[in-house]
């Protein structure tokens, strides 16, 4: 039998992207710090893209990698590199040098405009998963290219993930996380909302951070990157 061949094929991930302002390490381990002590288990080990765009100076790539793994994020790669050399640096320092999207939306506008059609909704490919009674802390239930629908509540240090949308009829108060793999149109549905973490296409927010929004039964969804509740009453 003759061995398989490697395939490599083109795919889209969603990744989060920080971007650099200054070349100041310190503070950028600061705040890193700050960040994975709002929600520990959130960015273990959550794969990160560091822009350098707006950097002029030459840069300490090596550092940079041991600040960002120190604190359990996985560097991808680094973007928005401006020069040969910048990115001769980033390759001496064991990085990948990531292209952006855009770059990648002009190769496909210069092929011949289709004929306009309506926009088509995205639908999941999979029934939707169902799950009856309480999801305990320490659980984690996960519906793969489907909503998820909870009937109980989800404890404190549960959490329920989605690719598509999240239903709980009852109480959140564990980490609730929708549209896992990129959809920006995930909702999150709950009778009573009183969430460690809610986050929909890696856009997230904390419980401190609810509000008068708590305690509520609500409809979250994203707007212009911006998480936003909706009463269901």
């Amino acid at each position: 039998m003759s061995e398989q061949e490697i395939e490599f094929k083109g795919t889209n991930f969603t990744l989060s992207v920080v971007h650099l302002e200054n070349n100041d390490l310190a503070q950028l381990n600061s705040k890193l710090m700050k960040k994975v002590e709002q929600a520990p288990q959130f960015f273990n080990c959550a794969p990160i893209v560091i822009d350098v765009s707006e950097l002029t100076e030459s840069f300490d790539f090596v550092n940079l990698k041991k600040i960002v793994e120190a604190h359990r994020f996985v560097l991808v790669g680094i973007s928005g590199c401006t020069s040969a050399e910048q990115k001769a640096e980033v390759q001496a320092a064991g990085l990948a040098v990531v292209k952006k999207g855009a770059a990648q939306q002009k190769v496909v506008k210069a092929e011949p405009a289709p004929a306009p059609q309506a926009a088509q909704p995205q639908v999941v490919s999979q029934p939707s998963k169902v799950v009856r009674g309480q999801i305990r802390s320490g659980q984690q239930i996960y519906a793969k290219d489907t909503d998820l629908i909870v009937i109980g509540s989800v404890g404190n240090g549960a959490e329920v993930i989605a690719d598509g949308n999240i239903h709980v009829y009852g109480t959140i108060r564990g980490r609730a996380i929708a549209g896992a793999a990129g959809r920006s149109d995930s909702r999150i549905f709950c009778q009573n909302l009183q969430a460690e973490l809610i986050s929909i296409a890696g856009v997230y927010m904390l419980h401190e951070q609810l509000g008068e929004n708590a305690n509520q039964p609500q409809r979250i969804e994203i707007e212009d990157q911006k998480i936003v509740f909706n009463s269901l009453s």
